[in-house]
């Protein structure tokens, strides 16, 4: 049965809407995959075994904390920079303290600088790759293993990179279950 005008109309307008909303949908979960496989946009790569090069050339690692508007945590790494080996594998902390009398969720974001070292900056473990719930007044130091492949100092625009700098922000989340029901319990307490 072939469509009329205005039904043909309505049909493709209907069709395009949904095209556009799926593609829409999509996209932030296909952009977070291209990031993290390219190292576009300084996102470095995850992998699970350390380098098994490590070259006798040094560079430097600057780490940087900071929090998304409204979070209500204190993050900052403990310690702001590091000398490490090319290929050897580097352990940094960061610390985060929930100083407010309710617990809170957090998850963090992260990216390196300058966006050309993103591809050569391998996270063994890290604490992003999870949610992060902290206790009122609870205070947590949170470990970061990496190294920054040695194929760095073959590429054409990374082997003129000296110093990279791995910066996360914490952003509130929703609490998981079983503490959405604890925070409710407290309230009921207090009131």
């Amino acid at each position: 049965m072939a469509l009329s005008g205005p039904q043909k109309t309505v049909t493709q307008t209907v069709s395009l809407v949904l095209v556009m909303g799926a593609l829409a949908w999509a996209s932030v979960p296909f952009y977070d995959w291209f990031c993290r496989v390219t190292g576009f946009g300084g996102v470095p790569g995850q992998v699970d075994v350390a380098s098994d090069e490590v070259l006798d050339q040094t560079i430097t690692v600057r780490f940087d904390g900071s929090l998304n508007q409204g979070m209500a945590w204190d993050f900052k790494p403990v310690v702001r920079e590091m000398e490490v080996r090319i290929g050897e594998t580097g352990l940094a902390f960061y610390e985060a303290h929930n100083p407010t009398d309710r617990p809170i969720a957090g998850q963090a974001s992260y990216n390196v600088t300058p966006y050309t070292a993103g591809t050569f900056f391998e996270k063994i473990d890290c604490f992003c790759f999870q949610e992060q719930v902290l206790a009122p007044g609870e205070t947590v130091q949170m470990p970061v293993s990496f190294y920054v492949d040695p194929e760095i100092v073959e590429d054409r625009d990374g082997k003129f990179v000296h110093t990279i700098t791995l910066s996360y922000t914490f952003y509130e989340i929703d609490l998981p279950e079983g503490y959405a029901a604890l925070e409710q319990d407290t309230t009921t307490d207090l009131n």
